[in-house]
């Protein structure tokens, strides 16, 4: 199929698209692409912030000025300063064209003026080589048509242009080898790797989402090497300029990491180390061919058991942890204030857990602000930083470290909005904005293609029984692109609202950018009322299924696991010893989220990919189109 044919396939089409080159001529790609791997993940999504939420961001526009209160009474010669600026879930947000308090914000050329001003003091000139960029996770995946389409190797090109000059591409492997696993004793050797040296200004760490195309793919991206379907920008691409460290992912049959646990860096004769985690959950909202062959360990014991090994061998206290995972605090203007609740256990009970070396944690996953001191289980205070999501924020992160002791004696950091509309977001990165100028024109002939017109703004907000507009038009799309008797679509796979107007490929693809197949099967009707049970089981907070072809009821009295009260179809409740056909994505159906229900469901039939369902749901029905709130979801109490 092709542009002018009828549906497009998002991933076939990236051929039909041409190619261009940061580096020379390139050859036009000819040949339809192979299929890409499947691929989906969640986190929480925290797009929609209230008043306060806004209010605190905007108040934080300016970077804030911190010092230790006994600064000046030390000698300063015996103090080292240390900035760290972090960002975290940029998701592929390359293009400029969201919004905060009514506000243009990020995209990355604005995010790239940002973090070069936050390193500009005319009162020490040298403070760039105290600084450190580093990001918590999710930096790609769930990304819109520009990078994902893309392979999302814009967004890795864009943070190579911020790295200094001791950042290099690891220029001895061609992007066929794969990252070798990093013992502990191995990993005292920084020429193996070339991005490894401890001058480079940049650190990152997988997210769940690096995994959504499995880990050979997120290889090939740090490593360099064409991708089958490219080559896209860069020919060859290269790969990242950094490293990716990451202690607790390993391969399952050997135990060994997949990529360097740590990398040690230096500042003026000062070592300090960047230990990487991802949430330990990751096999639960990736789905199983992401995660083949992996193993995810305890972030807490993977961490302290690198720091112990450092400070033994290294002689290190300074230590810096990129986790992806996360909570989530009100907002407030910079610096740390004390006394900030966080919600989000797993967070919370990591951080209490950690060895009292442990100084920083940049978090990530929950898209949120944090800005806090937690203590440990010993009482000792751990900075506890994450900025927002989507090139929106950064977290400027001051350190104060004594020579001597080898200690940090002061910690503070804020959390800045990356405005676009004053400030250094006026003057937006030339360099970082040519690549993402390159990316947006490479796939503008597939993005900018009118579908249908949508006659209201369908979102992705629920009402307090967890029915959202936009939930049901997609869901509505499933159970049609299927002829089921029922859809279900998880809550996390819905990435965007879509506004009134003229409705794009661009924009639908931004709303559903995984690429996951459709999936028909047979559930009994006890089997359907354990799986909408399962929105409250084992979940980190309710995941409410978007419906279609039912309603139901539930009671939010009743105990979790129970709170089903009836199950109708056209409004007659359902035989419960019943059978019925289900259309539900191959992430749901792999038991992703914690739906286990599915992976027990008979005749399961591989389906059309979720965006050309949509698309061909759209060009179904009568322009202007619209959905609304129906009562498919009744709450009680």
């Amino acid at each position: 199929m092709t542009i002018d044919g009828i549906i497009p396939k998002p991933f076939a089409l990236l051929a039909v698209l041409g190619t261009l080159c940061l580096s020379g001529a390139c050859a036009t790609q000819s040949s339809l692409a192979e299929p890409l791997v499947e691929r989906y993940s969640h986190e929480w999504d925290r797009d929609d912030e209230d008043d306060d939420t806004i209010e605190m961001r905007y108040a934080a526009e300016r970077r804030m000025e911190w010092q230790h209160p006994d600064f000046h009474k030390q000698d300063k010669d015996s103090l080292l300063h240390v900035q760290i600026l972090g960002i975290n879930d940029f998701h592929g947000q390359i293009s400029a064209g969201r919004r905060v308090a009514n506000r243009p914000v990020g995209g990355a050329a604005v995010l790239a003026s940002y973090l070069t001003a936050a390193q500009t003091d005319p009162n020490d000139p040298r403070l760039g080589d105290h600084t450190f960029i580093v990001h918590a996770g999710d930096h790609v995946g769930a990304s819109p048509p520009e990078s994902a389409l893309l392979q999302d190797e814009p967004s890795i090109s864009v943070v190579n242009l911020l790295a200094n000059r001791f950042c290099r591409f690891n220029d001895r492997t061609d992007g066929r080898d794969r990252l070798r696993a990093w013992e502990i004793e191995e990993s005292r050797d920084d020429r193996r790797d070339r991005r490894m040296d401890p001058k480079c200004n940049l650190v990152g760490t997988p997210g769940n989402h690096e995994f959504d195309e499995g880990k050979d793919e997120l290889m090939r991206l740090l490593n360099g090497g064409n991708h089958s379907t490219g080559p896209f920008l860069e020919n060859p691409y290269r790969g990242a300029r950094f490293p990716y460290v990451s202690a607790n992912v390993v391969v399952e049959k050997t135990g060994k990491p997949i990529l360097p646990p740590f990398v040690i860096k230096q500042v003026n004769g000062a070592r300090l180390a960047f230990i990487g985690a991802v949430l330990k959950q990751t096999p639960t909202i990736v789905t199983p061919t992401g995660v083949a062959g992996l193993k995810f360990l305890d972030e807490a014991d993977s961490i302290n058991r690198y720091v112990r090994w450092l400070r033994r061998e290294e002689g290190i206290h300074t230590f810096i942890v990129l986790i992806h995972q996360g909570g989530t605090q009100t907002s407030y203007q910079g610096p740390t204030q004390l006394g900030g609740l966080v919600t989000g256990q797993d967070i919370v009970d990591i951080v209490s857990r950690l060895d009292d070396d442990v100084d920083v944690v940049v978090s990530g996953h929950a898209h949120s602000f944090t800005n806090t001191l937690l203590k440990n289980q010993n009482g000792t205070e751990i900075l506890v930083t994450q900025a927002f999501s989507s090139s929106t924020a950064y977290g400027d992160i001051d350190l104060t470290i004594d020579r001597k002791t080898r200690d940090v004696v002061a910690k503070s950091a804020a959390i800045v909005t990356t405005f676009a509309d004053a400030g250094p977001g006026l003057t937006p990165n030339p360099a970082v904005a040519s690549v993402v100028a390159q990316a947006e024109a490479k796939v503008a002939p597939l993005v900018s293609r009118v579908i249908g017109e949508a006659a209201t703004d369908l979102l992705r907000t629920e009402n307090p029984a967890g029915e959202s507009t936009l939930g049901n038009l997609i869901a509505d799309a499933q159970r049609t692109a299927l002829g089921t008797d029922f859809a279900f679509m998880n809550p996390g796979g819905i990435r965007a609202d879509l506004l009134a107007g003229s409705v794009t490929f661009g924009e639908l693809f931004t709303i559903q950018p995984f690429g996951n197949s459709m999936v028909r099967m047979t559930l009994t009707g006890q089997q359907i009322y354990d799986l909408l049970n399962q929105q409250w089981v084992n979940q980190p907070f309710p995941r409410i299924l978007k419906t279609s072809g039912l309603t139901y009821t539930w009671d939010n009295n009743r105990l979790i696991g129970d709170r089903i009260v009836e199950v109708r179809r056209n409004g007659t409740p359902i035989d419960r010893q019943a059978s019925f056909s289900v259309t539900v994505n191959n992430f749901m159906a792999a038991g992703g989220d914690n739906f286990t229900v599915l992976t027990q469901g008979q005749n399961q039939v591989g389906g059309p990919i979720d965006v050309d369902a949509l698309i061909a749901y759209v060009q179904s029905l009568p322009q202007p189109f619209s959905a609304a709130i129906e009562g498919r979801i009744i709450r009680m109490n």
